[in-house]
């Protein structure tokens, strides 16, 4: 089967606008993420899913000039934005991962594909229940999949969050959720590029290990915080998307 890595990107975060494009020992965050999924074995290849807003021809360019693929969608509606950029490159298996994960494990993405190839469950990740760190999230599916859950559900939240219906009905598609070792199930760590404080942390973390390590494990990052509980408060007040 043709495993594509889908990377949900675009200039316009409310939150922290070009946040992708924020530098990093040399790098755009977004090419410390690519590096990453090119590290995978699985991945056949790699699409950066944007929108076709002006603002996003700069990510279109980027992807040009790392040698991926690029598909420009619905800003709105992600869900069929992906599904355009897995169809745009034959994808059968979809690995969706969000351009706010730059330092995302490529052990933990391979894991999850393995797990999805080897089990007959229609969806597989590692975050629906959360128990590893935030900013490591791999989701796996076939596109036949997604495909079948646009059609059934018009609703916009839905297609906002690709995999929102998915998740919420479970008599219609079954689930695999990988649970964290205990070594690195830190569920309050935020690794992902929200706000002006999460990229703070991320360049520390990217450009301590950058001479050392490049492609630095989840284990290296949460063994190097366990010492750093200064660089652990950067954040700490973050509030989530989706947090109570």
């Amino acid at each position: 089967m043709k495993i594509i890595a889908t990377i949900e990107a675009r200039m316009t975060s409310s939150r922290l606008p070009g946040k992708v494009l924020l530098n990093a020992a040399g790098k755009p965050m977004l090419e410390h993420l690519v590096n990453r999924l090119r590290a995978v074995p699985s991945l056949d290849k790699i699409v950066l899913a944007t929108t076709i807003n002006e603002t996003d021809d700069v990510l279109e360019k980027f992807a040009k000039s790392k040698g991926i693929s690029c598909y420009r969608g619905s800003e709105n509606d992600v869900m069929t934005r992906v599904i355009g950029a897995a169809e745009s490159v034959d994808a059968e298996v979809v690995v969706e991962i969000t351009g706010d994960c730059p330092i995302i494990d490529p052990q933990i993405v391979e894991q999850t594909i393995r797990i999805f190839i080897t089990n007959q469950a229609d969806y597989v990740s590692n975050s629906h229940i959360r128990s590893y760190p935030d900013g490591m999230d791999t989701q796996v599916f076939l596109l036949e999949t997604l495909k079948r859950s646009a059609s059934i559900t018009k609703d916009a939240l839905d297609h906002e969050h690709v995999t929102l219906h998915i998740r919420n009905h479970p008599e219609l598609f079954s689930k695999i959720n990988l649970v964290a070792p205990h070594e690195i199930d830190w569920p309050e760590l935020g690794l992902t590029l929200d706000e002006p404080k999460d990229y703070e942390l991320l360049k520390n973390i990217i450009e301590y290990f950058e001479p050392i390590n490049p492609l630095f494990s989840c284990l290296d990052v949460v063994n190097l915080l366990k010492k750093r509980p200064d660089w652990v408060a950067i954040n700490k007040e973050v509030t989530r998307k989706g947090d109570t």
